[in-house]
């Protein structure tokens, strides 16, 4: 789960880290109030789940609290279109209005679960504001990187050797330190998978602040973090993935065309591979379970068919517990009858009642092709396209 920006200072200036002063506001006469309140420079921030917004028209700097009623009546209300969001943009219903700094340096810091290192990673880099992949690919050389070890947690020599390597010189070393630590312990807290300050600025005046936040939330830690459940904004995310965990089906949107029903993460990962084999590209990612009923895999089909994006559907199942009968009642529900009734769908079926769940659909009226393999799913694939 992701949050807004000033979520997440919230939630770093309980940890002890230095933020901006500013507060959230979710129309111009409280943004007005708000910059009334700094009596200063400020600074009026687009508050959606994507980065980019600065260049988007996002963030304005206002010097009177005139200007940052304008500001945000020009933002609240409208769609925001960043390289993050898409050419459908994110609805901005909140601005963030906080002091301006006078920025000497701008860093990057970010702690991130790492598979490889089996653990969470903390990156820095001197070269702030920008996108970190740009970073990695184009100046390696300006990416630190330290694992941390998951029983002795970060270590305090860790934190002054990423100050020492981002050169912010000695009176400053350790303050950065102390907010590593500090970030690491939020992470810890909230059961992150992801907390990135980009930037993260030294200021003219000698103060250290993360001047932007970016967290994510691993879902599964929910459980232990329900106050944290009260963060999430609907309307920031996509209405076919907002379905989908009404549902309890893992789906991801993805930008091709070839729709994909599996059950279990791993078929599900090999179910992109062999479609990206076949020259086609998947539509989204989508594991129904092994425990799914019949309700479960229809709604599951629905998600996908209501992708306008959409022109087939690739089903492949290894059944178990989910049997291969209540997977095809689950096609014919969420099919037979509607206006997906020829759609292209491809199926391969395998384990717990297969033979009769092929019978099944076999014998319906659908724009079926049931497949035995992974190459005859490839081949079935480019058929269609």
């Amino acid at each position: 789960m992701k949050i807004h920006e000033y979520q997440a200072k919230t939630i770093l200036g309980k940890g002890g880290v230095a933020v901006p002063e500013g507060e959230v506001a979710t129309t111009p006469e409280e943004a007005r109030a708000v910059a009334t309140r700094l009596g200063r420079k400020a600074v009026v921030k687009a508050q959606v789940h994507a980065g980019g917004r600065g260049k988007a028209g996002g963030i304005k700097v206002v010097s009177t609290p005139q200007e940052a009623e304008d500001a945000a009546n020009a933002l609240l209300g409208t769609t925001l279109v960043t390289f993050q969001t898409g050419p459908e943009g994110a609805p901005v219903n909140s601005v963030l209005v906080e002091e301006a700094i006078e920025v000497k340096r701008e860093l990057y810091l970010g702690l991130v679960i790492d598979g490889t290192a089996q653990g969470v990673v903390v990156m820095a880099s001197a070269a702030g504001g920008m996108e970190i992949e740009e970073v990695a690919e184009n100046t390696p050389e300006l990416l630190l990187r330290e694992s941390v070890d998951p029983v002795l947690g970060l270590l305090p020599f860790q934190g002054r050797k990423i100050a020492f390597g981002l050169d912010i010189g000695p009176k400053l070393v350790r303050p950065l330190s102390t907010m590593i630590a500090n970030l690491y312990q939020v992470f810890l807290d909230n059961d992150c998978s992801l907390l990135e300050i980009n930037p993260l600025v030294v200021t003219e005046d000698g103060r250290i602040l993360a001047a932007d936040a970016k967290m994510d939330f691993e879902d599964d830690a929910f459980f232990r973090h329900k106050d944290l459940e009260d963060l999430r904004d609907t309307s920031q995310e996509d209405p076919l993935e907002l379905r989908a965990r009404v549902a309890d089906v893992s789906y991801v949107k993805l930008d091709g065309t070839v729709g994909c029903l599996v059950n279990g993460a791993g078929l599900a990962m090999a179910t992109l591979d062999v479609i990206g084999e076949s020259g086609a590209s998947p539509a989204n990612f989508l594991d129904v379970g092994g425990g799914a009923n019949e309700e479960k895999v229809a709604e599951a089909l629905r998600i996908i068919l209501s992708d306008p994006n959409v022109d087939t559907v690739l089903i492949n199942i290894f059944g178990g517990i989910l049997r291969g009968d209540m997977i095809a009642a689950g096609i014919l529900a969420a099919v037979e009858g509607t206006e997906h009734q020829n759609r292209r769908i491809v199926v391969r079926m395998l384990g717990t009642n297969a033979d009769e769940g092929r019978k099944m659909l076999q014998a319906s009226s659908l724009n079926i092709s049931l497949v035995e393999d992974l190459g005859n799913v490839a081949e079935a694939i480019r058929a269609s396209n």
